[in-house]
């Protein structure tokens, strides 16, 4: 059982975003919705899927061209093709009925391997198939998206009691490795997993908020990244969701679940949604309102719930918040749950309510703890879930807590306090909703667990690590802020080569599994050495970097890149260098430097002319004909141009035709692992070119025209025009080079050192990257 062609039935919103990230996948699909009466074009509503999807901020396709891959119908001329289908997933009208009617027709026509699916957030899955043949209800299983889907991780998987284990086994593996979702096997109960508990926690806080005293604003302050949780915390979470739906979410989960009691809404947000429909963002107006100040900025302000009127509080300060800043994740949680004051009273409520409702959820909502810890990081963007969060403070204090509290412990607390065990999580080892031991086995590499192993971890240093992947393969890993790269970076992969070559390991990978690859360089150091003129000791760190990065591509072993996320400047050249890319879907890579009034200085400049060079056609390398290739570098790097994906990194050059796109980002490292075995044996190692074709004074001149006509049209900047002009030296091959000439990588190499150093020196760049670090966005001097 393969799924080669899917359909999706209902193009709305979310219907439309899932037939977008299908696509995405390569995979074909049939988008199917009603006629309209009134309409003359019967596919017109599945074709105002798709564009909506094409129009989508942020964009549901990672290349507009995979919208081709979609075929647009409807479900009165086309519903015979979902023959053709291998999986049907419906996203109608949330109403049982109409779910149950579009199953009696969808079985009379689907083929009879074909997997079907409801993607449903509240009707029960097992409703809607009653009355469908044993056969039909053996292939059903719902699946659940986030939206949108493209970027929220989570999908919950949720058999019935009759699901055939192999179709769930199938279409899980599918969904993670095709689709590139983060899967959680949830049971058929109300709100499945993300949302019941996520919801109850949301609704839980507004409780506390009010009996507290403290602001949405300051709340968010306390629940937002501060406590490892997703930069919209809880009010502006739910602003964005819509309050309606909260509203509808808690009002639905508390009928369904009457013996909980856990649902229940304030007064407040009653008023909000009932009586004012201040909804969120759809209505303008919720927790937060924005407006325009007379200087004409945009204000937010914030809602004071015991007027209903907005107020501008300025830059809200939590002093919880700012005790903790700038510490590990676990040193904040812990500090945060012993505040003291309204601030900590507030967090430990709401936190305590999260851990005692979480444990109580063991084995209702799904069946495995880490199921219901993943729910909530892919779901709601929490750095830890329950669970883990439970780990870092400490099982057995939680319980007491609890305790103290009045509360009477769930099965699963009062297992782990008869048993003492202070963690849910120890390596491979977890337990059961229960409280019995188990094991845990990840579908792909997780480093924090495998470096448990003390033995795994060859060589540490503050911001890097060289680490054993198993079967002959280490791994340079970064762990820096952002990934800036710096001395401890350059240096792991120096020792990580060594390694390779001395103790008689296959190859090297480069990769991490923090937020980020790598944003590049670390600019204050560069600017501190620039403004004290230490170029001696600039040269020499250039050299050292360029000698680094090209060393990917020509050590005597095989090494590969796992980019993802952002991957900017020497993080960029990092990757261009390596012998093969194994990089994930959501890749923003891009050779941003010019954004600081410098050039690539890596190696970045060299391989994408090389690159644009090899692309001509064999004889037409040399004079006019090779210009194409030196404008198509020059305009990519001279904007900046960042991908929005990693099919868009193919198409801009930064990634080859033989690297690997990978759409589930957790499993990068282990398909590079695989990828650097499979080039080991027999691999020869690559020496660097000395024939590349440049076009010297003849495509500076070119460049030059061109540039001139931008900055008397005021496209360009006078200080844009410097650095343009450094660039150009280096893609035209230096001055003084004829049509026909030829260079060495080196050779380029020293062009970019000298262009970085040059513009380094000047009072332009230096100006740009300063704004840069002090505001984080470039300067148009």
């Amino acid at each position: 059982m393969k799924i080669q062609k899917a359909a999706v039935i209902g193009a709305g919103v979310m219907g439309a975003a899932i037939a977008a990230q299908l696509a995405n996948a390569g995979i074909p699909v049939l988008l199917l919705d009603i006629v309209l009466p009134d309409q003359k074009d019967r596919n017109f509503l599945a074709k105002s899927g798709i564009q909506r999807a094409l129009k989508a901020r942020p964009a549901a396709f990672m290349d507009p061209a995979c919208a081709a891959l979609i075929t647009p119908g409807n479900l009165e001329d086309d519903l015979k093709n979902l023959k053709d289908a291998d999986w049907i997933v419906e996203a109608i009208i949330e109403k049982l009925d109409a779910k149950r009617d579009l199953w009696e027709r969808v079985e009379k026509v689907a083929k009879k391997t074909a997997i079907i699916s409801s993607n449903s957030s509240g009707i029960p899955m097992h409703l809607q198939i009653e009355g469908r043949s044993e056969d039909f209800q053996r292939r059903f299983v719902g699946a659940h998206f986030f939206n949108p889907p493209r970027y929220l991780h989570l999908l919950e998987v949720i058999p019935t009691p009759k699901s055939d284990p192999e179709v769930l086994k199938t279409f899980s593996e599918f969904a993670e490795t095709t689709l590139g979702k983060g899967v959680v096997v949830a049971n058929d109960v109300p709100g499945f997993v993300a949302n019941r508990i996520g919801v109850y926690g949301i609704i839980r806080a507004m409780a506390h908020m009010q009996a507290s005293g403290l602001s949405p604003a300051q709340i968010d302050q306390l629940t937002g990244p501060a406590l490892g949780r997703a930069n919209s915390a809880t009010f502006r979470t739910a602003d964005l969701s819509g309050l309606d739906i909260i509203y509808h979410v808690a009002n639905d989960l508390g009928k369904a679940t009457p013996d909980d009691e856990d649902f229940t809404l304030t007064p407040a947000f009653r008023t909000l949604v009932e009586d004012r429909k201040m909804l969120g963002d759809k209505t303008g107006s919720g927790f937060y309102k924005k407006t325009r100040g007379a200087d004409g900025k945009t204000k937010i302000l914030n809602l004071n719930l015991d007027t209903f009127e907005y107020e501008d509080q300025g830059q809200v300060k939590v002093a919880a918040v700012d005790a903790v800043k700038g510490q590990p994740l676990a040193a904040r949680v812990k500090g945060l749950y012993a505040a003291e004051g309204k601030e900590g009273d507030f967090l430990r409520g709401v936190m305590n309510d999260g851990f005692w409702y979480a444990a109580k959820m063991a084995g209702n909502v799904s069946n495995r703890l880490q199921d219901i810890d993943n729910a909530l990081k892919w779901g709601f963007g929490w750095e830890q879930g329950p669970f883990e969060t439970m780990d870092t403070l400490g099982v057995q204090q939680v319980i007491s807590n609890l305790e103290a509290e009045g509360r009477t412990l769930p099965p699963l607390l009062a297992a782990m306090k008869a048993s003492g065990k202070d963690a849910f999580y120890s390596g491979d080892d977890t337990v059961t909703p229960t409280g019995e031991p188990t094991k845990y086995e990840a579908p792909y590499f997780i480093l924090t667990d495998l470096k448990k192993d003390a033995t795994k971890v060859v060589k540490k240093r503050a911001g890097a690590s060289i680490v054993d992947l198993g079967d002959g393969v280490l791994l340079a890993e970064w762990h820096a802020k952002m990934n800036a790269l710096g001395e401890d970076q350059l240096r792991s992969v120096q020792d990580a080569h060594k390694l390779v070559q001395d103790m008689g390991y296959a190859g090297l990978v480069v990769g991490n599994q923090g937020e980020n690859f790598s944003a590049g360089a670390n600019l204050p150091l560069v600017l501190a050495q620039a403004q004290a003129e230490e170029w001696d000791e600039l040269d020499d760190m250039i050299k050292q970097f360029q000698q680094v990065t090209t060393s990917l591509r020509f050590s005597p072993h095989p090494t590969a890149a796992a980019p993802f996320g952002l991957t900017l400047g020497g993080g960029a050249e990092f990757t261009l260098h390596a012998d093969h890319v194994v990089a994930s879907a959501e890749l923003y890579m891009g050779l941003v430097e010019v954004g600081v009034g410098l050039i690539p200085g890596g190696g970045g400049t060299k391989e994408m002319l090389l690159r644009f060079t090899d692309m001509q056609q064999p004889g037409q390398q040399l004079g006019a004909t090779l210009l194409p290739a030196v404008q198509r570098a020059f305009e990519l790097i001279g904007t900046a141009k960042v991908s929005t994906s990693a099919l868009e990194a193919r198409n801009l050059g930064f990634l080859r035709d033989t690297d690997t796109i990978a759409m589930n980002k957790n499993h990068i490292l282990g398909d590079a692992k695989r990828q650097v075995l499979a080039l080991a044996p027999g691999y020869v190692q690559p020496v660097p070119r000395t024939d590349i074709p440049v076009m010297g004074d003849a495509a500076i001149g070119a460049i030059k025209s061109a540039l001139y006509g931008m900055h008397q049209g005021g496209y360009i900047t006078d200080y844009d025009l410097v650095v343009s002009e450094q660039l150009a030296r280096v893609l035209s091959g230096g001055t003084g080079n004829n049509r026909t000439a030829k260079v060495s990588e080196h050779h380029l190499l020293d062009l970019e050192r000298e262009a970085f150093l040059t513009l380094l020196g000047k009072k332009g760049t230096q100006q740009r990257i300063d704004h840069m670090l002090k505001t984080g966005k470039p300067l148009r001097n």
